[in-house]
């Protein structure tokens, strides 16, 4: 029996913490929304904690994760791919 998966998400931010953890790091993921009633924009930044299970990513890289099954208390995304390395 073959079972199928569902769309994962992804998303695209910038490395904010790494070498501080085993195979983790923290990407920021910054948005901009538009407040319903003044239509002025806001700026918002989330960080999550990202399995990186070959430790190749280090801060300033902008990246690609991918939502995963829990990994442990924190960790629901994993690496998919560094889009551009730090200068």
């Amino acid at each position: 029996m073959t079972v199928e998966r569902a769309n994962r998400k992804t998303l695209i931010g910038n490395v904010v913490k790494s070498g501080c953890m085993a195979k983790t790091v923290l990407v920021s993921i910054n948005t901009l929304t538009k407040h319903p009633f003044y239509g002025k924009y806001i700026k918002s930044s989330v960080n999550y904690a990202v399995h990186d299970e070959k430790n190749e990513s280090k801060t300033g890289d902008k990246v690609t994760i991918i939502s995963t099954r829990p990994l442990s208390k924190t960790k629901r995304w994993r690496l998919k791919e560094i889009l551009e390395k730090a200068k």
